[in-house]
């Protein structure tokens, strides 16, 4: 797959104040180079159509930076909107000097011109921003961009792979393969869940050598876990990690109950867990659009998230408890005490048992599905509070700022699926980016 293309395209005109113009264009230069070292600027400002086609010509971007070096008429912009089949942010510069001399760059009034050129030719979303390359705020806004970007690029080259069916009840997490692909470019993937014990029933215990080692040294406890069911995990965590990388796999969506306790005789929430901490978003139930959820949050924050139920709130705190039986990654527990225990219900280990570290800054994300087949991005800012296990298996208490008991109520009745991924940022503005780059709507709370 290629590579992501960002190029820069500074237009203008050559009658307005070109030594400014230049000190705009270097500091520009600098900035996007800074964030982005392999987007492609031309050598000099693009100030004739002439120019602006040369560079255009053999290109073939993801994200295209059009930004009003001066004022550039609409016919500027025409030849690369008609040009290119890209994502395109439109930067307008500000003023260098207001003194009541000459207009120096007239930047706004070229940016009107595209917005108006753009508006005519897309029915599409034109991304903007106003300031000069020096300003913190333009610095995170680019940021931000180009970040979404490489994640819808990524998106394409990214295999999702379905461990089995959804239990019956679950169907919210269900997923075809043409919507994964024609909405977010994902290829999902498929393979049953007997397959990959039946190959894990198979391996003897000195091929899990390496796995074991890993194992207990994130895992504590590990060891007091029944031998056969330890002996079992790992080798159904070689089989599934195996399984990943010799297929590329990005993200699963796991069967778990009842088969892995009823025919394996061991749970996966462990497995899910390791993978987790390795940053392959791993969810259970078969949740197809959570395990996506979890992707684009690891993708975003460089860090594992948590797919959990929302169970409990607490009007006095505001906050929301999200739970699972035990499939946090363990680099996320609280206390950095990645506690081993048994499932809730089954009674058999491993599973994961802690609490969730903290974190001041959080989202709550879901990839949504509506009933006609569309989708939304459920979007929510959040606290994670310090607080330990609230109930058997892996918990975490997210403090909101909308009052807690209306909100979930709104929730509800607007149809939302009952898994939630939690990530360890602020990444807010770059999911509303995402969702406008691949038109879906978008829902914050």
């Amino acid at each position: 797959m290629k590579k992501l293309e960002i190029i820069y395209c500074p237009i203008g005109v050559p009658t307005f104040d070109l030594e400014a113009a230049q000190n705009q264009f270097d500091a520009s230069v600098k900035l996007i180079h800074s964030i982005e070292p392999n987007a492609i600027v031309p050598d000099e400002m693009l100030l004739s159509i002439n120019l602006l086609k040369s560079f255009i010509e053999d290109k073939n971007p993801d994200l295209v930076i059009i930004q009003n070096i001066t004022f550039a008429h609409a016919a500027y912009v025409t030849e690369i909107f008609k040009r290119l089949d890209s994502t395109f942010l439109l930067w307008t510069l500000r003023e260098p000097k207001i003194d009541g001399g000459r207009l120096r760059l007239n930047s706004l009034t070229g940016a009107f011109s595209a917005g108006n050129a753009f508006k005519q030719m897309y029915d599409d979303h034109l991304f903007y921003m106003y300031g000069a390359p020096t300003e913190t705020a333009i610095k995170e806004r680019l940021t931000k961009v180009i970040k979404s970007a490489h994640v819808k690029h990524d998106l394409k080259d990214t295999n999702l792979l379905m461990i089995g069916h959804t239990p019956t009840g679950f169907g919210f997490g269900r997923a075809l393969d043409s919507e994964m692909a024609n909405y977010f470019g994902v290829n999902l993937m498929a393979i049953e869940s007997r397959e990959l014990t039946e190959m894990a029933q198979k391996l003897k215990e000195e091929e899990t050598i390496k796995e074991s080692k890993l194992a207990h040294s994130k895992m504590d406890n590990l060891k007091q876990t029944l031998t056969k069911n330890r002996v079992d995990f790992v080798k159904l965590y070689k089989v599934y990690k195996d399984y990943i990388e010799e297929n590329n796999i990005k993200a699963i969506a796991s069967r778990c109950w009842p088969d892995f306790f009823t025919n394996y005789g061991t749970p996966v929430c462990g497995v899910l867990g390791m993978l987790n901490d390795e940053r392959i978003a791993a969810a259970c139930e078969a949740d197809a659009y959570g395990a996506l959820s979890m992707h684009i949050g690891h993708e975003l924050t460089k860090q594992p998230s948590f797919l959990g139920d929302p169970v409990s709130i607490d009007e006095t705190e505001n906050t929301i408890t999200f739970w699972h039986c035990g499939t946090g990654a363990c680099s996320l527990a609280r206390n950095n005490k990645a506690i081993t225990g048994v499932h809730p219900n089954r009674k058999i280990g491993p599973t994961m048992e802690f609490g969730f570290k903290p974190s001041e800054k959080a989202t709550i994300f879901r990839v949504g599905r509506k009933p006609d087949g569309t989708f939304r991005f459920f979007l929510l800012k959040g606290e994670i509070l310090d607080k330990p296990k609230q109930f058997l298996g892996t918990s975490m208490v997210v403090q909101v700022k909308p009052e807690v008991t209306p909100l979930v109520t709104e929730l509800v009745n607007e149809g939302w699926e009952p898994h939630f991924a939690v990530l360890y940022d602020d990444v807010v503005e770059e999911l509303e980016i995402l969702a406008e780059m691949l038109n879906i709507e978008i829902c914050k709370y």
